[in-house]
């Protein structure tokens, strides 16, 4: 298993990383961009994931471009997120503050009905817990409809950059000019009724509760 460092602030060089860097950027979002190679050229797509213990599970619609590549074709799926602009004394030295986790491998199509289910479930927890004994469940027409991937967390990597600018100490800092970080984070609002909603209707408890919170 292969995980590496990217730390800017520090120039550390590449080293093993912890495994809990890795499970904490797939857990803190749920949407990732998948990349394949579709008829001899290279497609991303952006999809929703789900983790659970050492597999990624990658959904989407059995009619999509980004989950027709050739059975037995490797696969590349990222996670991003952006933690802050980095504004440096130059423009040279501006940067991002970033979370991001790379994982290569074959991925495999589930096709058993019972194992889908399992899959989308952990899903759509995954993504909002609680809503999976909520909301209705797929049928077996939308299962056909859908297109699962599992995906081994065996071969990825790790990058995160964090911190100040790296010119503190060169010899920009004698121009007198701001610099530091800005920070971005991410929350969710309050939810939102459908506007065909019948009057009386009120958003569950699992779903009133995220507001103001961050994934994960």
């Amino acid at each position: 298993m292969t995980y590496t460092d990217d730390h800017r602030t520090t120039h550390r060089p590449l080293r093993q990383h912890p495994r809990a860097d890795l499970e904490a950027i797939l857990d803190a979002d749920f949407v990732c961009h998948l990349g394949v190679m579709v008829d001899g050229a290279p497609v991303v797509v952006p999809t929703v994931y789900g983790r659970h213990e050492r597999l990624l599970y990658v959904h989407g619609s059995v009619a999509g471009r980004g989950l027709a590549a050739d059975p037995g074709a490797a696969v590349c799926v990222t996670v991003t997120h952006v933690d802050g602009l980095v504004l440096a004394r130059s423009v040279f030295e501006h940067a991002l503050n970033y979370r991001s986790a790379t994982v290569h491998g074959v991925p495999r199509t589930i096709t058993d009905e019972a194992e889908k289910l399992e899959g989308l479930r952990r899903l759509t927890e995954h993504a909002t817990p609680g809503q999976w004994t909520y909301a209705r469940q797929p049928n077996r027409e939308e299962l056909a409809a859908t297109t699962l991937l599992a995906l081994s967390l065996e071969d990825a990597s790790v990058k995160i950059r964090s911190g100040a600018p790296d010119d503190g100490a060169s010899a920009d800092a004698e121009l007198g000019l701001w610099a530091g970080t800005l920070p971005l984070n991410a929350r969710w609002g309050a939810p939102t009724a459908d506007p065909l909603l019948p009057t009386g209707i009120t958003a569950p408890a699992h779903i009133v509760a995220r507001a103001g919170t961050r994934h994960g």
